[in-house]
């Protein structure tokens, strides 16, 4: 994996680490209300890029999904990762149509081997990275 990806996958995990440790935000222990109070926090540097996948759940081998966001900083959209294992990945002929930092536009198709379950889908935005999953239904 690149750093860059290793950078966005190691900021999620502390992320989820430091929520999962406090046991929900910050506000709702203190018995605050209000939108500032339950905001998430912002992500660390490297791991600001924003990406979602549709459709989402997937429920076809084969099916074509479309992979969108923004790259939270970035310099624009460098590539699209998807699963851990690069001998069986989740997405084919992942194909990039707009790689503006302002909102990038790939797509890609469910490898036909895939079962049910859920995997990660990481962008590389050069300098930022982001990760969603992926749920199959097939």
């Amino acid at each position: 994996m690149n750093k860059t990806v290793m950078t966005a996958i190691a900021g999620l995990s502390l992320t989820a680490g430091l929520l999962a440790s406090a046991g929900g935000p910050a506000g709702a222990q203190a018995g605050t209300a209000g939108p500032a109070a339950t905001a998430a926090p912002k992500p660390p540097k490297g791991a600001r890029a924003v990406v979602r996948v549709s459709p989402n759940p997937t429920t076809r081998r084969g099916q074509e999904v479309t992979i969108t966001g923004h790259c939270g900083g970035g310099e624009g959209l460098k590539a699209v990762l998807a699963g851990l294992d690069r001998k069986h990945p989740v997405l084919r002929n992942v194909r990039i149509i707009q790689d503006d930092p302002k909102g990038f536009v790939a797509k890609a198709t469910l490898a036909p081997g895939i079962g049910n379950g859920v995997g990660p889908v990481f962008v590389d935005c050069g300098g930022e990275a982001g990760v969603t999953l992926l749920v199959t239904h097939v």
